[in-house]
């Protein structure tokens, strides 16, 4: 019997495949649980029209990151923040405070938690930081720390 797996099944397949199975195993076990549905071609349409939809909307998010990822590169971020001297800044500036300073002077909505910082910024200068859109896009926001 062929069926359309509603969830991951161990050994068997991911959602969304389409496998045979025994009657058995299918009547007593998959379809009882709401693991899986029967293929019918009604239910075989179904999921071709819902594979089709979820990649146009795939493509729709990576458009979108692109789009995104092209104004961050081009944004210069300026912050300031008391430093003493030499340089060091008291206290650091971390992911939050940067996505606030790119909706405040450059009118980006950045997700802090896109913001890859390896460490926190504690001196005054200029960094490159990375922002993660997509997986498979990314961005460079050039963030200028200065001095009050």
């Amino acid at each position: 019997m062929k069926v359309i797996l509603l969830q991951d099944v161990k050994s068997k397949g991911k959602k969304d495949d389409i496998i045979t199975v025994s009657d058995g195993y299918a009547r007593n076990f998959l379809l009882p649980k709401g693991l899986a549905m029967e293929a019918t071609p009604k239910n075989l349409n179904d999921i071709r029209l819902k594979k089709a939809n979820e990649a146009h909307v795939a493509a729709e998010n990576l458009e979108q990151a692109e789009e995104m990822a092209e104004k961050i590169n081009n944004t210069t971020l300026t912050l300031k923040i008391r430093a003493g001297e030499g340089g060091r800044t008291f206290g650091s500036v971390t992911a939050k405070e940067i996505a606030e300073g790119a909706g405040e002077q450059a009118g980006l909505s950045i997700d802090k938690k896109k913001i890859v910082l390896s460490d926190p910024i504690k001196a005054v200068g200029t960094y490159d930081v990375a922002v993660k859109l997509h997986p498979e896009v990314s961005a460079n926001l050039k963030v200028i720390i200065e001095a009050l």
